[in-house]
């Protein structure tokens, strides 16, 4: 009999689309290393067609048919989205996908309502959802779609602590962590003979510098403050030259890209030879397409990870982006990027002309430490964790921290309560040792009923250490823990 802490998997992973966006990109490849691993993986999407994934996948691949949109649906945004949704359910219906999957992993909010119509009905007893980032719609429906598929999934996984930190606030729901990957095969900075056919093809030959920036044209890509640090770099660099590419969305950006047109044509600058907009690039080019710019800017307003700094790094790309999380969260202070305030043209501007003053660099450590079959690996323990249920003795805590805001923590094993006296104060690094030993037992206490180590232990420790962090220069820190709750 096979012990079910090592059984591989048969795993369906959703998403919302086939074009090359970074959630899609997260399910191919996180498939493909689950794949590897020896798990049977199914790669899930809606498509008209003839449509197919931008990438080749090892894994299985099913399309949900998506037909002709509604009559009278008028192109708005929740018409385009129940579209989506009615295809994924339909399609995971009829193929009766509950019996064929251990494990339904939805990664955005049309695959994740797809599967809580299932769960209504019994059809599935729970399902998995990745949230890379929280979006505010302005449509009511389609925040009311992605606020269900949230609150209604069995298991939430984030792929940055600050998403971690919003869920729990915004909706008080507790998700895992769980990194995105980077394949240092495919992102390498030595220069491939087909290069500089590539960068002809795409137009790029002969201009200097190149500002790229990813993802077309959005307002969370914070694209017209780009354009703007664009027009003061052209200042002292008055050949420089902006490339966006990419732009494939389900989502509208129709005023954002009209006022990124109006703002171009009252600088003076042509479309094409000033600032080129390449539409979605062929998935085999994109490598290329790093190496041939000399930086990467990235001044989002909102990310769920930042990927793409992490893929120019490793082309050898400099990289701008913004002093927010997540990019806070895995980039050093100093070395890894050139830092911006997203909200500042000027400083965006002043760190892509450093950027480009310094050249080409040696891709970063940082590179190196996200691997997708390191995540493929903490993915399946989580989907293992998710089946077995919750059958140990977990329980939550209360701190209050030397600032007197207050979290409430996880555990799960009551052997936090071997460590502290509630009502008690602790200096803070006393706090903190006794914190990780606890954490310790508790996680070791997992492992040897299941076969594996407690994430949610993991990351809730991984959060208090960000949080005693703020008060490490403070001598007279202490942490209370203010109650038990079991």
């Amino acid at each position: 009999m096979v012990d079910p802490a090592h059984r591989k998997l048969r795993i369906a992973l959703l998403t919302h689309s086939v074009n090359p966006r970074g959630g899609v990109v997260h399910v191919l490849e996180l498939g493909r290393a689950l794949q590897a691993a020896g798990h049977a993986v199914t790669v899930m999407a809606p498509a008209t067609p003839g449509q197919r994934f931008f990438r080749d996948t090892p894994c299985a691949v099913e399309y949900a048919p998506l037909g002709p949109a509604p009559a009278g649906a008028g192109g708005s945004l929740a018409a385009s989205v129940a579209h989506r949704i009615d295809a994924m359910r339909n399609h995971l219906g009829v193929t009766q996908a509950a019996r064929r999957f251990d494990v339904l992993h939805a990664h955005d909010g049309i695959g994740g309502n797809a599967l809580a119509d299932l769960k209504a009905r019994g059809d599935i007893a729970g399902y998995v959802r990745t949230v890379h980032h929280v979006d505010h719609f302005p449509d009511e429906q389609v925040q009311a779609w992605e606020t269900r598929s949230l609150r209604q999934a069995g298991l939430l996984l984030c792929v940055s602590r600050v998403w971690q930190q919003r869920l729990q606030r915004a909706h008080g729901l507790r998700a895992q962590r769980v990194h995105n990957g980077i394949d240092l095969q495919r992102y390498s900075p030595a220069r491939q003979p087909e290069d500089e056919a590539i960068a002809a093809q795409l137009g790029l030959s002969g201009a200097s510098p190149i500002v790229l920036a990813m993802g077309g044209i959005e307002a969370r890509k914070n694209s017209l403050r780009l354009l703007q640090a664009f027009i003061l770099l052209r200042r002292g660099l008055p050949r420089a030259r902006l490339v966006i590419a990419g732009g494939a969305s389900v989502l509208g950006h129709a005023g954002e890209v009209s006022a990124f047109h109006a703002l171009m044509a009252g600088a003076g600058l042509q479309p094409g030879p000033d600032v080129l907009l390449t539409g979605p690039v062929p998935d085999a080019q994109v490598p290329a397409l790093y190496r041939s710019a000399n930086v990467l800017a990235m001044p989002s307003l909102l990310e769920g990870f930042g990927l793409a700094a992490l893929e120019a790094l490793a082309c050898g790309t400099r990289a701008v982006v913004s002093r927010i999380a997540p990019f806070t969260e895995h980039f050093a202070p100093h070395g890894d990027v050139h830092w911006a305030d997203p909200v500042d043209a000027a400083s965006i501007a002043a760190a892509l002309r450093e950027a480009v003053a310094l050249g080409r660099r040696t891709p970063p450590a940082v590179c190196g430490r996200f691997g997708w079959p390191a995540s493929a690996l903490r993915h399946a323990a989580l989907y293992r964790s998710f089946l077995q249920g919750d059958r140990m003795p977990a329980m939550h805590y209360q701190l209050r921290w030397p600032d007197a805001s207050e979290t409430t923590c996880y555990s799960p094993s009551l052997v936090i309560k071997d460590y502290f006296q509630p009502g008690a104060q602790y200096p803070l690094p006393d706090f903190l040792q006794r914190v990780r030993e606890a954490t310790q037992i508790a996680s070791d206490r997992v492992a040897a009923k299941y076969g594996f180590a407690c994430s949610m232990a993991a990351d809730q420790l991984d959060t208090i250490e960000a949080t005693a962090a703020r008060f490490a220069d403070r001598p007279d820190a202490r942490v209370q823990v203010v109650a038990f709750q079991e």
